[in-house]
């Protein structure tokens, strides 16, 4: 079982404005918690025992935040100073963190909660299936989306994605993948998207996923945050 997770909290959030002009995105609330507390306790309720968490923007705020907040699991912060790294730059540059074991990356946008505890198992079991599998992402049909107006970012058959352009693309990034290490092997950039990564996958016919069955709640942008508090209000 995975015991390690990282959630990605480096973002600028510039989807968000006006409110993420003096607040981190993973620190506005949906309900009664934070988006980051939120995906923490979620991992908690998985099993992770160490969550590595990277700051950029506005990054002292979510530090402050954690320093107050008690959470039942071990938590490392990653600062990235002086320039953001992106998602893929990111994981890089915490990758020491993960011993070389399979570890979960998770985007705190999401807003995740027990109808992905059943799926979180599915995943561990196929992944752990085949020693060589490098990654296995986490899709939505995105007809399940919360935000109706949502482009789609992959195709998959019997677990396996692809990206032709020529189909059309029917199926979202929740925002939690589970990648071995090695998957970071040969590159030598510093700041990069992790679609490098899924891109260099695909071409070996190395990149897996499963798909959601439940509802995707996204905090994609302003007016989708604004709809969403509405919901959590009833």
């Amino acid at each position: 079982m995975i015991k390690k997770a990282m959630i990605l909290s480096a973002g600028f959030g510039k989807r968000m404005h006006p409110l993420t002009l003096d607040c981190p995105k993973p620190l506005l609330k949906i309900g009664k918690e934070t988006l980051l507390s939120n995906t923490i306790n979620f991992l908690e309720t998985i099993g992770i025992k160490q969550a590595i968490i990277n700051v950029h923007y506005l990054g002292e705020q979510i530090i402050d935040y954690l320093s107050k907040k008690k959470f039942n699991l071990e938590i490392k912060l990653v600062k990235e100073s002086n320039k953001i790294l992106d998602t893929g730059g990111g994981v890089l540059n915490a990758l020491h963190y993960f011993s070389n074991k399979p570890f979960l990356t998770i985007n705190p946008d999401t807003i995740w909660n027990s109808t992905y505890l059943k799926e979180i198992k599915l995943m561990q079991e196929l992944f752990f299936k085949n020693k060589k599998k490098k990654c296995l992402l986490l899709l939505v049909n995105k007809k399940k989306s919360f935000e109706n107006l949502i482009n789609g970012d992959f195709n998959f058959k019997k677990n396996l994605i692809d990206r032709k352009i020529s189909d059309k693309l029917n199926y979202i990034y929740t925002g939690l993948q589970i990648i071995r290490p090695e998957a970071f092997l040969n590159i030598n950039k510093k700041f990069f998207s992790i679609n490098k990564i899924w891109d260099k996958l695909i071409l070996n016919n190395e990149l897996y996923a499963i798909k959601s069955k439940a509802n995707f709640l996204h905090v994609s942008n302003f007016n989708t945050y604004k709809n969403l508090l509405k919901k959590f209000k009833h």
